[in-house]
């Protein structure tokens, strides 16, 4: 794997013993110097602990550390919960000679056990000596749960004749579809961007990429995205989301995150296709994304695609309970460019093997035009394997 770096941070991951003693399973970032942050927390009502604190500690809008622990999610485990995170920040921070204000704290597993705090203070020492230039591609290792490949991405850019760097890293593959971001993701750039313009930039992209994919209909109690910028490219700060040097960096930041979160989809777990859900000619873009999440969601849609079946039925039966308005006889279905639906009708059964060929691939588009305005929504899925049941019959053993 090709080593990432973002300049003025350094990363590093280490075996605790929580998967097992030959896995790395903890992981460290750090900022030089501290970064102005925003983050994006699941809308779960179940918050895990690192949540809450993550949340609170955002709200000064500057971070300098992320710790993260694969294994135990510190999801439903109370005050005790609460407490682990808490002195799991305030290690990082005693460590790192930092505020424990700026330090986030993640974790992602098992729902209801306990971390033993004994885990962090006997691992914490070599978490910080393994910190180093290209220690993100072990942090990534380290993120992985039901994962069969770690998740990275990088993009650069030139801002007043700087070159910036964004790396980003994602972790997931089951219990995806995020009301908020996905998993666990962490995106570092050298860019100096103003708070309030870096946090809007990341709900932009959030809502395009990792809010717009689904695996299994789940949403996590862990989800979290956060973006730390430090400045150390010195370039002039980004305080406006109009200007041509800011739209150049959302664009990029676009781009990395829809990147990191197609990488989730194809990742899913069991999964053997990527497929895209566009929706079109929907009346408002509310109904529009109902649709196409109604459809990504759909067990019987996901199953026909594993199973290669060019089951349209099962697509228009699930807009019709999706809550979108449309009338059943202006609908249009088409795999790729094979059109298999027109006016609500099925075509010949010439069009179902060409559309039955399209499935066959690893990854097309599903497009349904519902013909009621000009509102649309895109969803990336997968299709839903055997081994999906096989990797969740047996999640904890």
């Amino acid at each position: 794997m090709t080593a990432i770096h973002v300049p003025g941070f350094k990363a590093g991951a280490v075996k605790a013993g929580i998967r097992g003693k030959d896995r790395l399973d903890v992981g460290l970032i750090y900022s030089e110097v501290p970064a102005t942050a925003a983050g994006v927390f699941t809308t779960s009502l179940v918050k895990a602990a690192p949540v809450l604190l993550g949340i609170k500690h955002l709200e000064g809008g500057k971070a300098q550390a992320i710790i993260v622990n694969s294994g135990i999610a510190n999801a439903c485990t109370g005050e005790e919960g609460m407490e682990l995170a808490l002195t799991t920040a305030s290690l990082v921070a005693d460590y790192l000679d930092i505020d424990s204000s700026l330090v986030q704290v993640s974790s992602t597993g098992v729902i209801g056990m306990q971390l033993d705090i004994g885990i962090f203070e006997n691992c914490m020492g070599r978490l910080v000596d393994a910190l180093a230039d290209d220690g993100l591609t072990d942090v990534s290792l380290a993120m992985m749960t039901t994962d069969t490949v770690p998740k990275t991405a990088r993009r650069t850019l030139t801002i007043d004749g700087k070159e910036i760097a964004l790396v980003g890293l994602a972790k997931g593959s089951g219990m995806i579809m995020p009301n908020m971001a996905t998993m666990l993701s962490y995106v570092m750039t050298d860019a100096s961007v103003a708070s309030d313009v870096l946090s809007a930039m990341l709900q932009k992209s959030v809502s395009q990429s990792f809010n717009a994919i689904t695996v299994d209909g789940d949403t996590s109690t862990n989800d979290t995205v956060l973006l730390l910028a430090n400045g150390v490219a010195g370039n002039s700060q980004l305080t406006s989301l109009d200007s041509a040097d800011a739209v150049l960096f959302q664009q990029c930041l676009d781009s990395l995150l829809l990147d990191l979160a197609l990488q989730i989809v194809k990742d899913g777990e069991g999964a053997t296709k990527l497929i895209t859900v566009h929706v079109t000619g929907a009346r408002t873009i509310e109904d529009a994304d109902r649709a196409a999440r109604t459809i990504a969601n759909s067990s019987l849609f996901k199953t026909a695609c594993f199973g290669e079946d060019a089951n349209w039925g099962r697509i228009i039966a699930a807009l019709g309970r999706s809550g979108a308005a449309f009338d059943a006889y202006d609908v249009r279905i088409a795999f790729d460019d094979v059109v298999m639906v027109e006016k609500g009708l099925g075509l010949s059964a010439e069009q179902e093997v060409l559309a039955t060929a399209v499935l066959k691939k690893d990854a097309f588009v599903l497009s349904v035009d519902i013909g009621a305005g000009s509102s649309e929504s895109k969803v990336h899925t997968c299709d839903l394997s055997i081994d999906y049941i096989k990797i969740n019959a047996d999640y904890r053993s």
